[in-house]
C-alpha cells in the first residue's frame, strides 16, 4: 500500500495548470459518488451537493456568485451549525461561499475552497434578517457585520458573547478540522475564559475574517485522492500568535499576494471533470 507521504507527493507532481473561468463555467456538480480530490488551495470537487437556500437557523447569501456546493459531509455540518445555532437562539447564521459546482480555482475571491470541505460564515447577521423572509434582492445586498476594526484591532459592537456560542459550537463539531478567524478574535479567545477549551486549538488566526470564519472539515471518507493538512503543534495562544501583530506579519502579506499572481493548478484527475465551454454552453 502507498504511504500518505508518497501519494501526497506523486499527487503534487501530477498537478497541471488550471483556467478559474474554466471551471466558473461548469454550471451543475459533476455525477458520480462524492469525493474531494486534491488540496483545499488545488482540486476539485466530484458528485457535490447543493446546500439549500434557506434551512432551518440559516441563510445562503450572494447565490448568483454560485458557491453553494459541497461535498455532502459540507452541506450536512452547514446544517447542523444552523439548527444549533437556532437550538441555542443565536440567531440567524450567514452563509457565504461554499465551491463551485465542481470545485477548481474561483477567478476572484479565495484560493481555496476548490474540494467542496471549506465554508464561510458570518459572526452576526445584518440587522433585520429574518430565516425564512430574505427577498432575492436582499440575498444580494447583504452582508455579515464585521466584529473586528481591522486598524485598531479591537472589537465592533457586533462582538457579542452569542458569536463566542457560535465559534464554540462549530469548532466542536467533529468533522471540522480548523477554523480561519482573525487574528484580533483567536488573541481575545485566548485571554478569555474559553483559552484552554479544547475547541480553541481548532481555531487558527488568519489574515482578513473580521466579518466571517472559514471553516475547512477534514477529508471525508471515500475520497483517497483528498489531501489533508498538516496539524499545528500548538493551541496557537502562544509566542506564535504574536507574530500575528507584527510589521513582518504585513510584510508577509504583501509578499503572498505577489506570488498569487502565479496560475492555479489542480491535480490530473480533475480533467476529467472538467466540461469545455462551449460543452456547457452548448446545454
Amino acid at each position: 500500500m502507498t504511504s500518505p507521504a508518497v501519494f501526497t507527493l506523486w499527487l503534487a507532481a501530477s498537478l497541471v495548470p488550471a483556467s478559474p473561468r474554466d471551471w466558473n463555467a461548469q454550471r451543475a456538480p459533476a455525477p458520480g459518488p462524492a469525493r474531494a480530490i486534491g488540496g483545499t488551495s488545488g482540486g476539485c470537487l466530484a458528485g457535490a451537493a447543493t446546500l439549500p437556500a434557506s434551512g432551518p437557523g440559516y441563510e445562503v447569501l450572494h447565490l448568483k456568485r454560485n458557491r453553494r456546493y459541497g461535498h455532502p459531509d459540507l452541506v450536512a455540518f452547514v446544517q447542523r451549525l444552523g439548527a444549533a445555532a437556532r437550538a441555542k437562539k443565536l440567531g440567524v447564521v450567514v452563509v457565504g461561499d461554499l465551491s463551485q459546482p465542481r470545485g477548481g480555482p474561483t477567478p476572484s475571491g479565495h484560493r481555496s475552497h476548490q474540494t467542496g470541505l471549506d465554508v464561510d460564515v458570518g459572526y452576526a447577521a445584518p440587522a433585520g434578517l429574518r430565516a425564512g423572509h430574505l427577498s432575492a434582492a436582499d440575498r444580494e445586498r447583504l452582508h455579515a457585520l464585521p466584529v473586528i476594526d481591522l486598524g485598531t484591532h479591537q472589537a465592533t459592537p457586533a462582538w457579542t458573547p452569542q458569536v463566542v456560542t457560535l465559534l464554540s459550537t462549530a469548532a466542536s463539531d467533529p468533522a471540522v478540522d480548523r477554523i480561519f478567524v482573525n487574528p484580533a478574535i483567536k488573541r481575545m479567545l485566548c485571554q478569555g475564559p474559553s483559552g484552554k477549551a479544547p475547541w480553541m486549538s481548532r481555531l487558527r488566526p488568519w489574515w482578513g475574517h473580521h466579518d466571517h470564519f472559514h471553516v475547512r472539515l477534514k477529508c471525508p471518507e471515500g475520497s483517497p485522492a483528498c489531501v489533508a493538512q498538516d496539524q499545528p503543534s500548538d493551541d496557537g495562544c502562544g509566542a506564535s500568535l504574536d507574530w500575528w501583530f507584527s510589521p513582518d506579519a504585513q510584510a508577509t502579506l504583501g509578499r503572498r499576494k505577489k506570488s498569487e499572481s502565479s496560475g492555479p493548478t489542480v491535480p490530473e484527475a480533475c480533467a476529467a471533470l472538467l466540461e469545455r465551454s462551449d460543452d456547457v454552453a452548448a446545454r
